[in-house]
């Protein structure tokens, strides 16, 4: 079965063909054409002109994808296609387009849940192969510029959120505090490539305690699972407002603190709700989770909790948005034959999981 995957949730244009025989699935094609740079100067999505970028790149973003995979239109089996959550005006552009491949081709149209999506990317050809029955229940983090959230998953299709952000999504956070100091957008990699140019990494521990450097992590304390990083993000702001010398020095290290605080607070978080879902596995997802820093301090800390190879994060290329995460999930939930008309599928810019 060949299966096509389409995200335009946010400012990636983003196509993936699979191809699946039986439980195999084999990487046909992923194409994704970004708009950082013309997003750069706001530093953050503008909905309308990511639209716009999207009517434009996906033509052509289809086309590669068609052109990498050595396939024909009609040679598609299934489509799938992201309704949300996302930006509504974005992702209408990718629905549109697949109504018209589905209708033109006469082929069936799933639509997907973005957020699930990262999710099930984890079980595309897991290297050490898991027996289904010992993942679950688990604990999902989605974490990226728009979500943050953590998911009880007790099955394929079965979640629960336990918590999610009140305000600011950790992605968010990365690149208001990487705007206040200088930084360039997404926040997130700006933050990570400073704070990697300093070693040892003992120095920057040094230069955090005599620059006086002391971030909040908000909610760490409470008991329940929600977030709130706007808070972090306000505290950024009035140390670096106050900070008489704002130099190398100082960025970096106020860069290190930033990163470490919504690290500390995502991971344990997580650990906790984990720990009294008394999970057999811990599943994350989004593009926060490419942070490199985030991975080797998810991997050092969950081994207390969890098996090592119960641990699950996508290689950093498909942490992002991604076709190939929406063919997969169309992969899963093809068995349950949930079609609907064309004329039903719409947006949904809050569409919860």
């Amino acid at each position: 079965m060949k299966i096509l995957g389409i995200d335009t949730s946010c400012d990636d244009t983003a196509v993936g063909l699979i191809q699946t025989e039986g439980k195999k699935i084999k990487v046909l094609a992923d194409v994704v054409s970004s708009q950082i740079k013309i997003h750069a100067p706001y530093g953050g999505v503008y909905p309308f002109l990511a639209k716009r970028e999207h009517q434009k790149n996906l033509p052509i973003v289809f086309k590669k994808a068609l052109q990498k995979s050595r396939l024909s239109e009609k040679e598609i089996d299934l489509i799938g296609v992201t309704i949300g959550p996302g930006l509504e005006p974005c992702l209408w552009t990718g629905i549109n387009f697949a109504k018209t491949l589905a209708q033109k081709f006469k082929k069936p149209l799933l639509p997907i849940n973005h957020i699930e999506a990262h999710i099930l990317i984890n079980f595309l050809n897991l290297k050490q192969p898991l027996n289904i029955k010992n993942i679950f229940p688990a604990i999902c983090l989605v974490v990226s510029g728009g979500h943050t959230q953590l998911i009880l998953m007790k099955d394929f299709g079965h979640y629960q959120i336990l918590g999610e952000t009140r305000d600011d999504a950790a992605g968010e956070c990365f690149d208001k505090t990487a705007r206040i100091l200088g930084l360039t957008y997404p926040g997130g990699p700006a933050i990570a490539q400073l704070v990697n140019k300093v070693k040892p990494k003992k120095k920057l521990l040094l230069w955090r305690e005599k620059l006086k450097i002391s971030l909040p992590r908000p909610m760490l304390r409470q008991k329940n699972y929600d977030f709130s990083f706007s808070g972090l993000k306000t505290a950024v702001l009035y140390q670096y407002q106050k900070a008489k010398n704002k130099n190398q020095k100082y960025i970096q290290t106020m860069a290190w603190e930033i990163q470490q605080a919504i690290i500390d607070v995502l991971v344990q978080k997580t650990l906790r709700a984990a720990k009294h879902a008394k999970a057999k596995s811990i599943i994350l997802g989004g593009g926060v989770v490419a942070n490199t820093e985030l991975r080797k301090q998810f991997k050092k800390e969950s081994l207390a909790l969890i098996a090592k190879n119960h641990l699950l994060m996508p290689p950093p290329q498909f942490c992002t948005d991604n076709g190939i995460m929406v063919a997969l999930t169309a992969f899963y939930h093809w068995p349950e034959r949930n079609l609907k008309k064309w004329n039903q599928i719409k947006a949904e810019a809050n569409l919860r999981l």
